[in-house]
C-alpha cells in the first residue's frame, strides 16, 4: 500500500498533498456526472460497480483531494484497474480530460508507494531507467530474444516444461512472441528514403523502442507505404523510447525526459509531419505539450511537436496520395479491424484504417461488434492486471469468431500481441491470422518502380 508520507525540501508531505499539488482541480469539477462514460468503461460493463467507472474514479480522487477521504489502498486499486483506454472521452459532454488525471494520480501514488516487493523494485528500475530509454539496450535485447528464439532454446524451454514455472500471462506471451532481431528500421533500410513521384512533405518516422525490435519489418513497411504515398522519410537515430510506459506505470519524470530527447531529435531533423504506427505511443507523443506544459523552457517546442503527431494510415488518406491496393480479387478474403483505443480515441484516426482496407481489391471487410471496445493490452495491463484483461479478450474473441474473417488487423503492436495471444487460446491460428494495418496494406501495395 501506498506510504502516506515522504520528505519535501525538509517538510512532510503526504500523499493528499501532492495529489493536490498535481491534479487539475478544474477536471476535477468539470465532470458533471451525468454517466455518459459508465457504458463506455470497459470495467464499469465487466463489474458494474461505480467505483469502476471514470465518473467513480473522478469523484474518488476529489473526494481525496478536498479532505473527505483518505487514499488507501483501496484507492489505489481503483487506480490500478482502470485501463487507461480513454474511451470515456470522446463519449464525455464536458470534454473532461480524464486521461491526465489519471496519470497525474498514478504518478502521485507512485511517490509514495512501498508496495513493492524488492523484485518488482528492480524489474521496475531495470525496465524504465536501463532499457526504454536506451536504443542500443533494446537492440541488445533483441539480439538475445533472436538467439534464443533461433538456436533452438525456445523449443527446448518449452518442451521441457520451463515456462510452466512462469504465471499464464507470460507463458502464453512467450508463446506468441514474435520474431525480434538485434537490427531496427535504420539498419535494415538506412535513416532517409526520398518519395517516389513528387514530394509532397517530410515526415519522421517514430519508430517506438518494443515496435523496433519486435516488429522491424513493421517499421521497414511503414517507410516503403509512405514513400509509395508520396512522403520523403526521416528516420532521427537520437529519438528514443515514447514514455508512455512511464507515464502510465508513474513515472511522470521519466516520461518528461524522454519526451525533451524525443522533441529535440525530431525538431532537428526538420519535419513536417511524425508519424507513428503504435496508437499507444502516438497518444502520449501528440500530448508532450500537456505533459511539459509545467515546463517553461519546454512550452514552445512541445507546442511544435505535439499537433504534428499523426497516425501513418490518417496521414496517407488525408495528406498524401492513396497507393494502388491490388489484393487477389479472386481469393474472397474477409478482414476484420480491432481499433487501438488511443488511435481511436486520443488519435483520432478510425475511417482511414477503414478507408485504406476497403480500397484494396477482392477483400470483403466485416465490421466487428464492439471494435472500438479494450481488447485488454493496455500497455502491461494484460500482465499486471490478468483477470480483468482475460475477461476482456475472450469477450472480444467471441466477437472475432462471429466474423469469421481470416485477418483481424490492427494499429497497435499491443493490441496485436493481444489478439495473437486471443487467437492461440481459442486454437484459431489455422482459421484467423492477426496482422498489423501497415503489414496487410503493404503486402497488398501495388509497387512502383
Amino acid at each position: 500500500m501506498a506510504e502516506p508520507r515522504t520528505m519535501e525540501h525538509g517538510m512532510t508531505v503526504s500523499l493528499v498533498d501532492t495529489l493536490k499539488n498535481k491534479l487539475d482541480y478544474d477536471q476535477l469539477t468539470n465532470c458533471m456526472r451525468c454517466g455518459f462514460c459508465l457504458p463506455a468503461c470497459p470495467t464499469f460493463r465487466e463489474t458494474g460497480l461505480e467505483a469502476e467507472s471514470p465518473r467513480g474514479r473522478i469523484a474518488l480522487m476529489k473526494a481525496a483531494v478536498d479532505g473527505l477521504m483518505k487514499p488507501d489502498a483501496a484507492f489505489e486499486e481503483q487506480m490500478d484497474h482502470c485501463l487507461g483506454c480513454r474511451a470515456c472521452e470522446p463519449a464525455c459532454p464536458a470534454g473532461v480530460k480524464y486521461g491526465q488525471l489519471i496519470e497525474q494520480t498514478r504518478d502521485s501514488i507512485e511517490q509514495h508507494t512501498v508496495r513493492h516487493r524488492w523484485w518488482v523494485k528492480s524489474a521496475r528500475k531495470l525496465a524504465f531507467d536501463g532499457l526504454f530509454p536506451h536504443p542500443r539496450r533494446m537492440r541488445l535485447l533483441g539480439g538475445a530474444l533472436k538467439v534464443y528464439q533461433k538456436s533452438g532454446l525456445q523449443k527446448l524451454t518449452q518442451g521441457i516444461g520451463i515456462m510452466n514455472l512462469f504465471p499464464d500471462e507470460l507463458k502464453g506471451m512467450e508463446k506468441i512472441m514474435p520474431e525480434t532481431t538485434g537490427s531496427g528500421v535504420i539498419k535494415e533500410i538506412g535513416a532517409r528514403h526520398p518519395a517516389k513521384g513528387e514530394k509532397i512533405a517530410t515526415v519522421g518516422l517514430f519508430r517506438g523502442c518494443i515496435m523496433d525490435i519486435m516488429f522491424t519489418k513493421t517499421n521497414v513497411n511503414t517507410v516503403r507505404l509512405l514513400t509509395e504515398a508520396g512522403f520523403e522519410v526521416v528516420i532521427p537515430d537520437a529519438q528514443t523510447c515514447c514514455g508512455a510506459l512511464h507515464a502510465h506505470s508513474g513515472e511522470g519524470d521519466g516520461a518528461k525526459k524522454l519526451a525533451k530527447s524525443n522533441i529535440r531529435a525530431f525538431k532537428e531533423a526538420g519535419v513536417d509531419w511524425i508519424a507513428t504506427n503504435a496508437g499507444g505511443c502516438g497518444a502520449l507523443l501528440m500530448e508532450y505539450d500537456h505533459l511539459l506544459h509545467d515546463d517553461p523552457q519546454w512550452k514552445e517546442d512541445s507546442a511544435w511537436f505535439a499537433p504534428r503527431v499523426v497516425d501513418v494510415a490518417k496521414l496517407v488518406v488525408e495528406q498524401g496520395r492513396v497507393p494502388d491496393f491490388a489484393g487477389d480479387e479472386q481469393a474472397g478474403v474477409r478482414i476484420t479491424y480491432q481499433d487501438s483505443c488511443h488511435m481511436r480515441n486520443v488519435m483520432k484516426s478510425s475511417e482511414a484504417p477503414r478507408k485504406l482496407m476497403k480500397s484494396v481489391a477482392g477483400v470483403q471487410f466485416v465490421e466487428m461488434v464492439d471494435s472500438d471496445r479494450c481488447c485488454g493490452s493496455a500497455g502491461i495491463y494484460n500482465l499486471t492486471q490478468p483477470d480483468m484483461a482475460g475477461e476482456l479478450l475472450d469477450k472480444k474473441m467471441d466477437c472475432a469468431k462471429n466474423t469469421s474473417a481470416q485477418y483481424m488487423i490492427t494499429s497497435n503492436p499491443g493490441c496485436l500481441l493481444q489478439m495473437k495471444l486471443g487467437i492461440s487460446k481459442n486454437g484459431m491460428e489455422n482459421e484467423m491470422k492477426a496482422v498489423h494495418l501497415v503489414d496487410f496494406l503493404y503486402e497488398n501495395m501495388v509497387k512502383k518502380d
